[in-house]
């Protein structure tokens, strides 16, 4: 062999030598380049976090991912009884009659349960309270009864309200959270012969989901905080229901080493398939953060993990006012008015503006007005008189990009309102407005005529 070709032979040796030696060092690399995106480090397959007033997202693991959810199913069949309630389908005091389908799963006490009776009428507060409190599988399946006529209906007005929520991983095929092995003859296969069909829903979802409860109807978060209640209904002895939420203070002290002040839900979850779940929230002077953990291996673990996730949020995170209630939008014109003693009005915040910036982070957003058109005549102007304070339009934060209503954007829509009161011109005043214009277009006219 010549010089030339061992060199050769030595160059392609070495270039292997050095492609083999980089994919050896890929595998003791990895885990710690996944460290440095991964702050926390939780033992979950999936997480999120969300601050709920803004919408950021400011934690985030295989949030995408979709996993079965256990009985943090019922926080749609909660959202779509307190709907019923606020739409007066239902009131608090409705019965509610006990099918074969929810007497039987009732009765097994190896689920979260309380026992129910075929030949007694619940309210459905008594069922609702079963449901949000204690997890009650029975009672779960007898609301969701109630308000679809069957559980058939319900979990269709399920899937329905997940799109319309945008959780667009979320399939639903029961309203408790059970796996088909539980159910039995009961079992749903989702309009499918699959017998492995499953609630599915991934952590992104449940937080939405998690947003529109607390949003829409904040009432539920007063049933929801409740540590410990008796459910005395068609009972010979009360039943005491632990929440299964064991951050909640009020639990005593065997729970203590879970409490986190300021948690008041929202839904925990287990089956064997699901493993420990938990969608929280806590309220700390009116910073509220919801999480959702899925896939924990214990009852503790689920809420050490939630508990990281919170302290991570109040932290690193903070809440910070950057623009205030009644200050002009940066950027935006005056608004013109038609038959105005002013010709104008300044465009102003309904309130003040906060966002969630990380520790050291400087945040400097633009905003984009959008006038309200019912509000504004052919001319794209408002019409006098105008009140101040009246709301006009809603800005959007243009930045930084895609963070602030970034999970939930309908919270990107803030109310803009006339900063000052415009009063309607008199009579004298339009009236030679009015002659004004006319001797204008007619000089206009004959303008044109040259």
């Amino acid at each position: 062999m010549n010089f030339s070709k061992k060199l050769r032979v030595l160059a392609v040796t070495g270039l292997i030598f050095l492609l083999a030696f980089s994919l050896s060092l890929q595998g003791v690399l990895a885990p710690t380049a996944k460290a440095a995106t991964d702050p926390l480090g939780l033992k979950v397959k999936s997480a999120i976090l969300v601050d709920y007033n803004s919408g950021q997202i400011l934690y985030e693991k295989n949030a995408d991912q979709v996993y079965p959810p256990a009985s943090m199913t019922k926080m749609m069949t909660e959202y779509l009884v307190m709907q019923a309630l606020h739409q007066g389908r239902l009131t608090w005091n409705t019965k509610v009659s006990i099918s074969d389908y929810a007497y039987n799963i009732s009765q097994n006490r190896s689920f979260s349960n309380v026992p129910l009776r075929r030949d007694y009428q619940y309210t459905v507060r008594e069922l609702y309270e079963a449901m949000a409190i204690y997890s009650a599988n029975g009672a779960s399946v007898a609301l969701a009864e109630k308000v679809g006529g069957s559980e058939k209906n319900f979990v269709s007005l399920m899937n329905r309200t997940a799109r319309k929520f945008g959780m667009t991983g979320a399939h639903y095929i029961n309203s408790s959270g059970l796996e088909n092995i539980d159910l039995g003859k009961f079992a749903s296969y989702g309009g499918t012969s699959d017998k492995n069909a499953r609630n599915e829903l991934s952590a992104r979802d449940l937080a939405k989901l998690a947003y529109h409860v607390i949003h829409d109807y904040p009432e539920a978060l007063t049933i929801s905080d409740i540590p410990l209640k008796n459910f005395t209904a068609g009972v010979n002895s009360p039943i005491q229901m632990v929440n299964w939420n064991y951050m909640l203070p009020g639990l005593g002290a065997n729970m203590s080493k879970f409490t986190y002040q300021g948690v008041d839900g929202l839904k925990t979850g287990h089956t064997d398939l699901a493993g420990y779940c938990f969608t929280g929230t806590v309220n700390r002077n009116g910073h509220r953060l919801i999480s959702v953990v899925m896939g924990t291996t214990s009852d503790s673990q689920r809420f050490d993990q939630t508990r990281a996730l919170f302290d991570y949020g109040y932290q690193q995170f903070a809440d910070h006012v950057v623009a205030k209630k009644d200050q002009q939008i940066k950027g935006s014109k005056p608004v013109p008015v038609h038959n105005g003693k002013a010709g104008t009005v300044n465009a102003v915040f309904a309130g003040n503006v906060t966002m969630t910036t990380q520790n050291g982070q400087k945040v400097n957003p633009t905003f984009k007005v959008t006038l309200d058109r019912s509000k504004l005549n052919n001319n794209g102007k408002l019409e006098a008189p105008v009140k101040k304070g009246e709301q006009i339009g809603y800005a959007t934060v243009q930045s930084p990009s895609g963070a602030y209503g970034q999970l939930f954007p309908q919270n990107n829509r803030l109310p803009v309102v006339a900063g000052a009161q415009v009063d309607k011109s008199g009579w004298f005043v339009l009236m030679f407005k009015a002659i004004g214009g006319f001797f204008a277009g007619i000089f206009s006219w004959i303008v044109g005529l040259f």
